[in-house]
């Protein structure tokens, strides 16, 4: 298996995952890019080729088709039909589910035998469409989950307090929508915990900001797709390098049959293991109101 990245669906995310690749060092050698409208990807594919000159890595970028999943080592889905104005990711789940059904077989089809990765929204439903389509098990399969959104969480305490995003600790669980929540009890700065720095007002301000943030991108711009773009590179990283690092990606919790965000063991093989977070009795009802919301989409569904 090579460390070759296939990327269906090549549109704004797709491509902002693309040129984030390109733009770093990661251990990706080969990047494939499949799309209905292949006219365009082919301009695509050129466009980011002729940047190649100045890319920190060595890398092979192409158009391909399905044949291309076969040795591939990731294939990210960021296919899908676009998220409107005023529409809610679950609003998504029937255009999606269908156009997901037909690509998985294709993938399928290829005897691919990497991690699917997948970006389109509702993220955590469609995560599970690909578990239940592919026949994979579990921890073969990767959503995005909650990462982006931990990662404004982060930024925007960073910013309130002038201090590295980077020294920020702080987990969105649940939903990847409009029940996820902040951790508050397990958010910390360096080994602080975060009370000591916010009140409570203003950690709920934070949360709700986090939680509004894509409507209001999507309000002024359309779509959201540069963050993305940089967590589907983290998390490839995280697989390939075989980092084991900890990420609220949407990840298969067995008890309920669903894929949700939670704090996941990320490697080579996938998902390796979570982290038994303690959550108060608040958090636990978020969480269980979450669990409930993608569980009564998922009961509606035919996969």
């Amino acid at each position: 298996m090579k460390d070759k990245v296939v990327i269906i669906g090549c549109g704004n995310v797709g491509m902002s995952y693309a040129y984030a690749l390109l733009n770093q060092r990661t251990k990706v050698s080969e990047l494939v890019l499949i799309d209905i409208d292949e006219k365009r990807t082919m301009g695509e594919a050129a466009d980011l080729n002729h940047g190649l000159a100045f890319a920190p890595s060595k890398l092979i970028i192409k158009v391909g088709n399905y044949e291309d999943c076969r040795d591939a080592s990731v294939v990210c889905i960021c296919a899908g039909a676009r998220q409107e104005p005023n529409e809610s990711r679950m609003d998504l789940v029937h255009k999606n589910t269908k156009i997901f059904r037909d690509i998985i077989s294709k993938v399928i089809a290829s005897k691919f035998n990497g991690i699917f990765l997948i970006a389109s929204n509702p993220v955590d439903v469609m995560s599970y469409v690909t578990y239940k389509c592919s026949g994979f098990d579990a921890s073969k399969i990767i959503g995005t989950g909650t990462t982006l959104d931990t990662a404004r969480v982060r930024y925007m305490i960073s910013d309130k307090l002038t201090i590295n995003a980077k020294n920020v600790h702080a987990y969105i669980l649940g939903e990847h929508g409009d029940s996820e929540f902040a951790s508050w009890s397990n958010a910390y700065i360096g080994s602080v915990n975060i009370n000591q720095y916010l009140s409570l007002d203003e950690l709920d301000d934070i949360a709700l900001d986090v939680k509004t943030a894509a409507y209001d991108i999507i309000d002024k711009k359309g779509s959201t797709y540069y963050g993305i773009g940089m967590v589907l590179v983290r998390i490839t990283n995280a697989i390939l390098d075989d980092e084991h690092s900890v990420l609220t990606v949407s990840s298969y919790n067995k008890e309920n049959d669903i894929f949700i965000g939670y704090p996941s063991i990320v490697g080579r093989n996938g998902i390796t293991g979570y982290i038994p977070i303690s959550l108060t009795e608040e958090e636990c009802n978020m969480f269980d109101n979450s669990i409930k919301v993608i569980k009564d989409v998922i009961s509606n569904l035919k996969v």
